[in-house]
């Protein structure tokens, strides 16, 4: 492992990390799969292991740790074979964590972020719509000021624990006038009367809860406001970042375990007399697929490495989404590949891997959406700007 960017206490974490997850998650995955469930049991484990609080302040139950702690964390989920436990556990962690951490005040902090440190409580991130997709400022959600509440009303779709967290974190209009402006960002408990959820049936990423959220006329007091009104679109902007970064980390984990997986396969699997890895296509392919795969991780450490000493790095992480999901996606076709027959069926875990993967160039920003950001930046010389 690279000491540019991992030390020897990274490379610790990382072996009590990796032997954790075979003992106390894989033997679980297979019926996570089958179910679309995960159960609670296992939140609990990873809050007491401290895996939640990686970049969460000591003073909220986390270990303030730096972002190549989170690194190997997406790493080596992607090493147990399931895209839906993995985004589960992330969308958690730094996604509803993440909006907590940087906009909840004291009081929000204590009620929310501490127990989510803790694997006591589960959180969601609604930004999506159906209407809406990767068009942010386009989102119909509203929330109307009624004295010293909030009335909500709308929905969300494509929800990563949308139907089992504990509460939501969501982005509505405060002033729909205003265009993206006018977008505010709230937190509130699963239970509030007027929230409904509807779980979606997915291609991939079956372990997890991905649901459509409906809000109706729901009432929350005004304190539950995040940071200030108004200020919800840059709050997302910023956040988008470590969102896409995470989506390229997890890209690159899941083409390296494919090839080490289809490399052990192809030093075994024999045919005219030899073993397949030393027949010069398939070589030189696997070679092709191996050097893609080096160069976005290697890209995507130094993407980390700038957003961890507080670089904007927007369109670099842009970038790392962009190219990462469709080398894993092309990566681990071909791998899929070299297994021949096998590698369709579900026994082995490339089946499973091709359909988690096809997710990567659509979620968090469809790859359609990320180049005409790329354009604008390097061709329009836009010039994205952290919130204030």
């Amino acid at each position: 492992m690279s000491n540019l960017y991992f030390t020897e206490e990274h490379n610790l974490f990382r072996e009590s990390l990796r032997s954790f997850l075979q003992k106390e998650v894989v033997p679980h995955i297979d019926k996570w799969e089958e179910t679309g469930h995960i159960e609670r049991f296992i939140w609990k484990k990873f809050g007491d292991m401290g895996y939640f609080g990686l970049a969460t302040p000591e003073a909220y139950g986390g270990l303030d740790l730096d972002l190549f702690y989170t690194v190997i964390f997406l790493e080596e989920l992607q090493r147990i074979n399931s895209g839906g436990f993995a985004a589960a556990m992330w969308a958690h962690a730094y996604l509803a964590m993440t909006h907590l951490n940087k906009e909840g005040n004291h009081e929000q902090k204590e009620k929310y972020l501490t127990p989510s440190a803790l694997g006591d409580a589960i959180g969601c991130l609604c930004i999506t719509e159906p209407f809406g997709g990767s068009d942010v400022a386009g989102m119909r959600t509203t929330a109307a000021k009624k004295g010293d509440t909030y009335v909500i009303n709308g929905s969300k779709t494509f929800i990563t624990n949308g139907v089992y967290s504990d509460y939501l974190v969501v982005a509505a209009k405060t002033s729909p006038e205003l265009g993206n402006k006018g977008i505010s960002i709230f937190v509130m408990d699963r239970d509030t009367p007027g929230i409904s959820a509807t779980k979606l049936d997915k291609l991939g990423w079956r372990a997890s809860d991905t649901g459509e959220i409906a809000f109706d006329n729901v009432v929350i007091p005004a304190s539950n406001i995040m940071g200030e009104e108004g200020q919800g679109f840059p709050y997302i902007m910023q956040h988008f970042s470590l969102e896409r970064l995470i989506m390229g980390v997890n890209s690159h984990a899941r083409a390296q375990y494919a090839l080490e997986y289809a490399k052990q396969y192809m030093s075994e699997r024999t045919a005219f007399g030899r073993t397949i890895d030393k027949f010069q296509a398939l070589r030189h392919t696997y070679a092709d697929c191996e050097t893609q795969m080096e160069i976005c991780k290697q890209f995507n450490y130094y993407v980390a490495k700038r957003l961890d000493m507080g670089d904007y790095v927007v369109k670099e992480a842009t970038m790392s989404k962009l190219q990462s999901t469709k080398m894993a996606d092309d990566v681990i076709y071909q791998c899929l590949q070299f297994l021949g027959g096998y590698g369709y069926m579900e026994d082995y875990p490339l089946a499973r891997m091709s359909r988690d993967s096809r997710l990567g160039p659509i979620g968090g920003g469809t790859s359609e959406i990320l180049k005409e950001i790329i354009a604008k930046m390097v061709i329009d010389n836009k010039d994205y700007k952290p919130a204030t």
